[in-house]
């Protein structure tokens, strides 16, 4: 059979992410293996588990997840350089990946970053494959940015959202790319109603601050309310941030993929679930499958071709 190496760009999204656990299911189950996996942000995060042989793993995680469980994770940190510190999550995959190097893998992955200062897309495609999961998703504001060789990088989709570019250069003949913004653009605006105003939150005289340093039940719902959104519908800071970052990846992606296109798009359709829903694997999982199930004849049939093709040229040299 013909050399035609497969790439598969896996996209950010946040907790829309799940969906790619889905995608690598259904190709998987077809017999469609992946040769070179990029990834940004949630997908670098996917892509890695999948690549070390620990995608099982990080499924169960994924479907365990609850509100109160997800809450618990984020580390918040008011004096640094980012919301969350994210130390627990990155014990958590310490734990599991064991110091595992990217050059160490049998198969090839990167994980896509953005350099703090120059705006350089930065390649992690060596040393810890946790430090490189770390940086790919590091949102600005959100999460610490991490220091890799003498860089400070954070997330990779404000410079490639949708990696291709990164399966082509390293040598990958067919390109399957997973959006998972298609559909984000307008999902999750809030518009309020025509009558409603928006309450003064704080107590007079008794602001949040205060609060947090009296009341630890006082803190949980203050964060609780500041990451999921607020009782009367309107987001949180973190909501804000994160979807003000999403219509910018949206642009940006369109504009890589126009410039660079994959071979075959696998789109999930997602509109039902927010940046933060993780506690929605099992639902975002079946989306990424069924996403996959509407492609796989396509795929199927280009990729022979492919590989018929390969095996021509090879014949004739």
């Amino acid at each position: 059979m013909g050399d035609c190496k497969i790439g598969l760009a896996l996209g950010g999204g946040s907790a829309r992410g799940w969906a790619h656990i889905g995608v690598l299911r259904a190709l998987n189950a077809e017999g469609i293996y992946p040769d070179i996996i990029a990834g940004t942000s949630i997908g670098a995060v996917v892509g890695g588990c999948y690549v070390a042989g620990e995608l099982g793993a990080l499924e169960q995680f994924a479907r365990e997840l609850t509100r109160r469980k997800v809450l618990g994770f984020l580390d918040f940190n008011f004096t640094g350089s980012g919301l969350i510190n994210g130390q627990r999550l990155c014990d958590i995959l310490d734990r599991q990946l064991k110091g595992i190097a990217i050059e160490a893998m049998e198969k090839r992955f990167v994980a896509v970053a953005t350099e703090i200062g120059t705006g350089h897309e930065i390649w992690l495609s060596s040393g810890r494959l946790v430090d490189a999961m770390r940086a790919s998703y590091a949102l600005p504001g959100i999460f610490r940015p991490v220091a890799i060789n003498g860089r400070w990088l954070f997330d990779g989709a404000l410079v490639n959202p949708i990696p291709v570019s990164v399966c082509r250069a390293l040598g990958a003949r067919y390109v399957i790319a997973v959006s998972l913004s298609a559909d984000s653009c307008g999902h999750g605006t809030v518009v309020p109603h025509p009558e409603a105003s928006d309450p003064a939150e704080p107590i007079p005289g008794q602001p949040e601050l205060g609060l947090i340093q009296r009341n630890g039940r006082a803190v949980k719902k203050l964060l609780q309310r500041q990451v999921f959104g607020r009782t009367d519908n309107g987001p949180g800071i973190s909501r804000v941030m994160m979807e003000a970052f999403n219509i910018v990846q949206d642009r940006i992606a369109r504009s890589r993929l126009a410039g660079d296109p994959p071979d075959v798009i696998i789109q999930p359709r997602l509109p039902a679930f927010g940046l933060f829903d993780f506690h929605r694997a099992d639902a975002l999982i079946e989306c990424g499958i069924a996403a996959t199930r509407r492609e796989i004849e396509d795929i199927k049939l280009e990729i022979a071709a492919r590989r018929g093709l390969s095996a021509v040229v090879a014949h004739l040299a």
